[in-house]
Formats: C-alpha cells, sequence, structure tokens
C-alpha cells in the first residue's frame, strides 16, 4: 500500500508538471512515473536515469530516421523495426541495470516513430515533447521516492550477502567439521546451488548500489571486491572437497594428520572466530603446508597431499579476505572511510551472455515488427501504428525469458480486461473532469489499486497489463477529441500487435529449457577451450570462477522439478567444470615451473578436446591421462619451491577432473 501511494503520488506530481507546461500528451509522464517505480529508492533513480539516456537515444534515433526516409514509408518502418532489433539484442548482453539505456532507446523509437510514419512534419515537435513528458515523470518518481520514506537497499543486499558468507561457511564446516562420511549429499548440492545463485543476484542487485539514498553508495567498491572473492572462493572449496575423497578412496580414510589438523585449525571459518590475530591465521597456513611433507605411500598420495596444502591454504587466506572486506562494508555504512582499492573489479562483465538467443530475440521482433507494418501499408489501416508499436514493446519486454508465450498471453488477457476501464476513463471520467483535483479523485481508485497488486510478484504481470492498458490509452490518445469508434479501433491495434508479437515469438523464438541449458554447457566448453588455448592473465580464473557461478545459478531453474538424482549429477558436472576451469588458468599461470613444451603440448590438446566437446561430438580426452602423469612425476622429482607446489595442485585437479575414474597410481 505505501508502495501503491508512493507510485500514484509520484505519477499525479509528474501529469500536473506536465498539464501546466502545456505539454501534449501528460499522461505520458503519468505512466512514466509508474514504470521506473520500485520499492527501493535506489533502483528508482537508477531506473531513472538509464531512462532518460535511452529516451534520449531513442528520440534521436527517430529524428535521424524519418527525414532521411518520409519519402519510403517502407523503408522507414523496416529501418525503425531494424533500430528496435539492434537495440534488443545489446540490451540483452548486457544483464545489469544499463540494459535499461538500450531498451528504451529501442521501443521509444518506434513509441515515437511509428504514429509520424505518416505525419513526418510533426517529428521533432513530437519527439522533443515525448522527451519533456518523459523526463517530467522522472521527476515526479524520483522525488517521491527519494524524499518521501526513502526505502534502502542496504537491509535487502546485506541480508543476501551475509547468506552467501553462510553458505560457504557452511559448506566449509560440512568439509572441515563434519567431513564427507557424515554429509548429506542432497543437502550439500542444494547449498553449492543456493551458494551460487547468491553471488549472482549480488552481482546483479549491486549495480543500483551507487543510487542508493544512504551510507550504501560509498561501499561500492568494496561490494564488488567481495563479490571477486567469494567466486574465487567456490573452486576452492569445490577442489578441497574433491581432494579429501580422492585420499579416501586412495587410503580408505583421510590420513590421520590431516584430520587432526583440520580439526585444531578449525578456529577461522566459525563465526566467533572470525577476527583471529594475524599470527593465529599464520600458524594455520603453516600447519596446511606442512601435510605436503607428510607420509605418502605413492607419488600419487604425495600430489593429493600437496594439492590440498594448497587449497587448504588459499581458502584460509580467501576467507579472510572476504571477512576484512565485510567488515569494511561495516566501516562504510557508518560513514567511516574505507581502504583505497587499486585492484579493479571483475564487476557484471563476468556474467555469461548468449549471442546467439539474443540475436534470436532481436530478430523476433523485426519479424514481428514488420509483420505488422505490412498488414498496416497493405490495409491503409488508420490506426495501424499502433499495432506496429505493441509488436515492437512486446517483444522487447519478454525476451529474457527461455519461453515468453506463456506471459505473452496472460498479459494480453490483462489487456483485454483493461478495455472497460479505458474506455470508461477516455470517455466518462475525462469529460466530467473539470479540474486536476477532480482528475485525481476519479482515477485514484484503479491506479492505487493495481499499484498495489504490481508490488506483488505472483500478481504483478497480470496488474502491470491492466496498467498499461488504461495508462497507455490515456497517453496515446487525445483525451479530448477521443470517440468510441478511434478508442476501439486503437485498442483493437494494440491488442493484435501483442497477439501478432506472440505468435512470432512461438514460431521463432521460444525455446525449451533443455535447449538453454546445453548452450550454458557449450559455452562453458568454449571457455575451457580459451582458457586453455592462450596465455590467461591474473584475473582468468576469478573471471572463469564468477562466469560459471553465474550459469550454475542460470541452470538451477531450467532443472526439471523432481529431477533428484539426475539433477544432482548436473550439478556436479557443473561444479567440475568450475573446478577445471581455475585449474587451467593457474596451469596457465604457473606453466613457467614446468616443461615448456610438454604443458604446451598438453593445453593445446585439452583446447582441442574441449572444442570438441562442445560440437557435441565424443570427448577424446585419453591421449591426455599419460601427458598429465608424465608432467606430474617430473615436478614431483623436480624442485619443491612453493611455484612448483601450486603448479602441482593444478596438474592434479586437472587430473581428477578429467580423469574422476582413473587408476590412483602414476605411470610414466
Amino acid at each position: 500500500m505505501l508502495f501503491s501511494l508512493k507510485s500514484f503520488a509520484g505519477a499525479m506530481l509528474a501529469l500536473y508538471l506536465a498539464c501546466r507546461a502545456g505539454l501534449p500528451r501528460p499522461f505520458w509522464a503519468f505512466m512514466t512515473a509508474y514504470i521506473v517505480a520500485h520499492p527501493l529508492a535506489g533502483n528508482v533513480r537508477s531506473k531513472a536515469l538509464y531512462r532518460f539516456v535511452g529516451t534520449l537515444l531513442g528520440c534521436a534515433a527517430t529524428v535521424v530516421l524519418i527525414p532521411s526516409l518520409s519519402d519510403a514509408p517502407e523503408l522507414l518502418t523496416l529501418a525503425l523495426a531494424l533500430w528496435t532489433g539492434l537495440c534488443l539484442y545489446l540490451s540483452l548482453l548486457d544483464r545489469s541495470a544499463r540494459s535499461y539505456v538500450f531498451l528504451l532507446a529501442g521501443y521509444s523509437a518506434a513509441l515515437i516513430g511509428f504514429p509520424l510514419v505518416e505525419a513526418p512534419a510533426a517529428m521533432f515537435d513530437t519527439a522533443v515533447a515525448r522527451v519533456q513528458e518523459i523526463g517530467l515523470g522522472i521527476l515526479g518518481a524520483s522525488l517521491v521516492h527519494s524524499l518521501v520514506l526513502p526505502a534502502s537497499l542496504a537491509p535487502s543486499l546485506l541480508a543476501l550477502l551475509d547468506r552467501a558468507l553462510g553458505d560457504a561457511r557452511r559448506w566449509m564446516s560440512d568439509l572441515l567439521g563434519d567431513g564427507l562420511a557424515h554429509a548429506d549429499g542432497a543437502r550439500m548440492a542444494a547449498d553449492r546451488q543456493r551458494l551460487a545463485l547468491d553471488i549472482t543476484q549480488l552481482r546483479l542487485l549491486s549495480t543500483h548500489v551507487p543510487f542508493d539514498t544512504g551510507n550504501l553508495r560509498w561501499t561500492a567498491g568494496a561490494l564488488r571486491a567481495m563479490q571477486d572473492r567469494l567466486s574465487a572462493l567456490t573452486p576452492t572449496l569445490s577442489a578441497i572437497e574433491d581432494r579429501l575423497e580422492a585420499l579416501r578412496a586412495a587410503e580408505g580414510e583421510v590420513p590421520a594428520d590431516i584430520a587432526s589438523a583440520l580439526g585444531r585449525h578449525a578456529g577461522w571459518m566459525a563465526p566467533q572466530g572470525l577476527s583471529l590475530p594475524p599470527a593465529a591465521i599464520d600458524e594455520a597456513c603453516a600447519t596446511f603446508r606442512a601435510l605436503a611433507d607428510g607420509p605418502a605411500s605413492s607419488p600419487w598420495i604425495r600430489a593429493l597431499r600437496i594439492d590440498l596444502a594448497v587449497r587448504l591454504e588459499e581458502l584460509v587466506r580467501e576467507w579472510q579476505a572476504c571477512i576484512a572486506l565485510r567488515a569494511d562494508i561495516d566501516t562504510g555504512l557508518t560513514g567511516g572511510a574505507l581502504p583505497l582499492r587499486r585492484t579493479a573489479a571483475l564487476g557484471g562483465r563476468v556474467l555469461h551472455r548468449d549471442r546467439g538467443l539474443a540475436l534470436r530475440s532481436a530478430a523476433t521482433a523485426v519479424l514481428a515488427t514488420c509483420a505488422c507494418c505490412a498488414v498496416w501499408i497493405a490495409t491503409a489501416w488508420p490506426s495501424g501504428s499502433a499495432a506496429a508499436m505493441s509488436a515492437a514493446v512486446f517483444c522487447s519486454f519478454f525476451a529474457t525469458m527461455d519461453d515468453p508465450v506463456p506471459a505473452m498471453h496472460k498479459f494480453v488477457v490483462a489487456l483485454l480486461w483493461s478495455l472497460p476501464v479505458s474506455v470508461f476513463c477516455v470517455l466518462v471520467v475525462m469529460p466530467l473532469a473539470r479540474d486536476f483535483g477532480m482528475l485525481a479523485l476519479c482515477i485514484a481508485p484503479f491506479f492505487l489499486l493495481v499499484g498495489c497488486y504490481i508490488a506483488r510478484p505472483a500478481s504483478s504481470l497480470a496488474a502491470l497489463g491492466m496498467f498499461f492498458g488504461v495508462a497507455g490509452t490515456l497517453a496515446l490518445q487525445d483525451t479530448a477529441s477521443a470517440d468510441l469508434p478511434s478508442l476501439l479501433n486503437s485498442n483493437l491495434a494494440l491488442i493484435l500487435g501483442a497477439v501478432a508479437a506472440a505468435r512470432i515469438t512461438a514460431l521463432v523464438r521460444s525455446v525449451g529449457s533443455d535447449w538453454s541449458a546445453r548452450r550454458l554447457r557449450r559455452a562453458t566448453s568454449l571457455d575451457l577451450a580459451d582458457l586453455a588455448a592462450r596465455p590467461q592473465d591474473a584475473s582468468a580464473r576469478d573471471a572463469y570462477a564468477g562466469r560459471m557461478l553465474d550459469r550454475i545459478a542460470l541452470l538451477a531453474p531450467r532443472t526439471a522439478p523432481g529431477a533428484g538424482e539426475a539433477a544432482r549429477a548436473d550439478a556436479r558436472l557443473a561444479l567440475r567444470d568450475l573446478r577445471m576451469g581455475a585449474d587451467i588458468a593457474s596451469l596457465q599461470q604457473w606453466r613457467r615451473c614446468l616443461p615448456a613444451e610438454a604443458v604446451g603440448r598438453l593445453l593445446a590438446d585439452a583446447a582441442r578436446v574441449f572444442r570438441a566437446q562442445a560440437t557435441g561430438a565424443p570427448r577424446r580426452d585419453e591421449p591426455l591421462l599419460p601427458q598429465i602423469d608424465r608432467l606430474l612425476l617430473g615436478a614431483l622429482h623436480g624442485d619443491a619451491a612453493r611455484p612448483a607446489d601450486a603448479a602441482i595442485a593444478a596438474l592434479v585437479g586437472l587430473r581428477r577432473n578429467l580423469f574422476p575414474a582413473a587408476q590412483c597410481a602414476l605411470h610414466p
């Protein structure tokens, strides 16, 4: 109810300013204020900025295209459709809040340009008026949501951050406290999946942090660094889990000295031990480092011990970095100064991007828009421009879904239900409203009620359909001269455009969850091939970890409900790929500690294997095992300095990930 009241107040403020300014379509300002509304003030301000920039770009495209192609309506409509498709493609590649800029630039040009195809002389005045109306809507919403009981992003974001830390701590406790023998496999798989989802949500939500109304905006750098550290923590935890399992398989149980060391130095991961002094941390690291020199019955056991020692030390350092960053965030929330961070955060560039699916979505928008334009031109339909606008907007709104058609159909049904309300508002309420106060009283019941349902996720889609049906009619119609035939004609065009978008989407764009999951796995194989094919910088490991965690989060809702063991197998494969990328990046980093020719040949062969896997061909990786074993034996009998230990750990990880069922003995 509070959200609905604030949204309505911001919309009425925008409507009042637009009316006082004498703008031709003041309800554009009203509708915009609702579009940018959000329960959190920071999200409102970010959406407001990006919507205004996107509207400017869309208007600029209209101003460029219409004068150039006004003599050829067919080419003009094609150009507008292609512009919409291009902007939609770019918006789908940027999964942060900035994608709103491209989305708005695309369908703003459609909303402004299509009605002007037959009246290009009014192009500039209409474009300027539209920018002013949308700007006033943005201003009204931003003022009300920022000044009247503003809701900060901090509680939601910090709760998500602490939940991610709790998930990581629970994973460590499962491994180092209870041990693998007593862990519940299903619960552990759920914990891993939830951690990946939390990190992805944290990365997406934090794009709004610089716009927050409180001190949270000063912690943006620490939050970005925290996301990167949590991403780097996960392959390390997964590797430790795998190595303990390998030791148990080879020795029958975890060696006593390892179990004892884990039990003695588990305080650094407990909540009450988060503030351990540096000396205690160094002591734990030294103890774990010494495990590499413990008793080993074979070269393979020695390699596993070295690997485990390296991972445990990494885990302690990375966890303490997370705790230090969490303390920095608390300092920033109280207004204190934060340490200067010179290392650039990975940010949204580690998120998964499916260029093929984005191109398919853009092509669908172009086809749907062109189909409506063809009917409009062929029939000389006076309201045909509304159908083209509706198709462009619908294809843009629902492009992020695997199968947008059910949501489109639900939205169309809501539009049909809104039609009587639209007719009542335009033909009955507007003529009776003699002043602004009377208008506000007349429309308040409907919009206050719909606003309550917009704020509820379960009903937001239907409520948005009702809202856009009524507010869109008020924005697109000249309410002073509207009559029933023109009103019904334009609404029919909007609905037919939406239906056309849904049908073409069903033919061209709709994909199943299995298809999307295969695309995600193919992208992972290509990433692994790229990691193996050429040397990587120091950030490659963390960047791959962040991208892989994002893919795990994307795969989670695409797993069939109740899949049971099959779902857990998919989760294990995803974690294996996460570890494999981290190990390949680490091997690239420490390849100078190994024979150059041998490691180069191994990585080149691995790249070919992953590229073949991406095409769906059988993975023929058998020649890689003897190459890894020869490199491991050479490293084990060479210099035991720290860099060599890191290289050995990378080779052990590669062997375990590629050949988990291989014999434990190393063969030269």
